[in-house]
């Protein structure tokens, strides 16, 4: 058990506390944002402090530390700050649900968020600052590298490679054996058959609409 400070005030953040207050055994007693955007002295009821007073408040020794933050600009803003708060020392907790069918054995990584409804298979590897919303699949002997970021109903088959920095979305999925390169952009319901190139952006068929209302369409 330990007393976490949360870096970050929004959307994220107020998820991490729910999820950390109600299904862990850790207690969030803190968020911290960089100075210039801290604009009330609370959030949720709690301390929100500058990120620069964060050490003498809430000392490394005495307090872990909880990045929550997006995947902005391919998930560098929250690798960021993952170095950051290591670099002053602080333990970075992971939350892992308990309604997460978890059947890999090997260790998760730190700072990492794994939603509910998420399968992750035996021999898995999940590694540091790694965002999984809910409801995905990780299949066999796969490895999501460091900070990447899966929204929600991806499918990752077995024998998958991805590399770090990666963005994956909603729907996408991801052939066995492949290898997605260091910071590829999946977008919504691509399906990727093949390896990936390093900063490449893989984008799935859209939607269109049909010259028909709907009430002239016979389901």
């Amino acid at each position: 058990m330990a007393d976490v400070v949360v870096f970050g005030a929004g959307d994220i953040a107020s998820l991490a506390d729910y999820y950390f207050s109600r299904d862990s055994a850790h207690k969030v007693v803190a968020f911290t944002v960089d100075g210039p955007y801290r604009h009330a002295s609370t959030f949720l009821d709690r301390p929100l402090v500058d990120f620069e007073d964060v050490p003498a408040r809430y000392p490394p020794d005495r307090f872990a530390m909880f990045i929550a933050l997006s995947y902005a600009k391919m998930n560098t803003v929250r690798a960021g700050k993952y170095d950051a708060a290591r670099a002053l020392g602080y333990q970075l907790v992971s939350y892992v649900s308990s309604r997460c069918t978890l059947l890999t054995e090997l260790p998760i990584g730190d700072n990492c968020l794994i939603l509910e409804d998420n399968t992750i298979q035996p021999f898995s590897t999940i590694g540091n600052n790694v965002t999984l919303w809910s409801g995905n699949h990780v299949g066999h002997h796969s490895t999501i590298g460091d900070h990447c970021f899966v929204t929600s109903h991806v499918v990752v088959s077995g024998h998958v490679d991805i590399g770090p920095y990666c963005f994956l979305g909603v729907n996408a999925t991801i052939r066995n054996g492949v290898r997605l390169a260091p910071r590829t952009l999946v977008g919504a319901g691509a399906a990727i058959m093949g390896d990936t190139e390093p900063d490449g952006v893989y984008l799935g068929a859209r939607a269109h609409k049909a010259s028909r209302p709907s009430h002239d369409i016979d389901l």
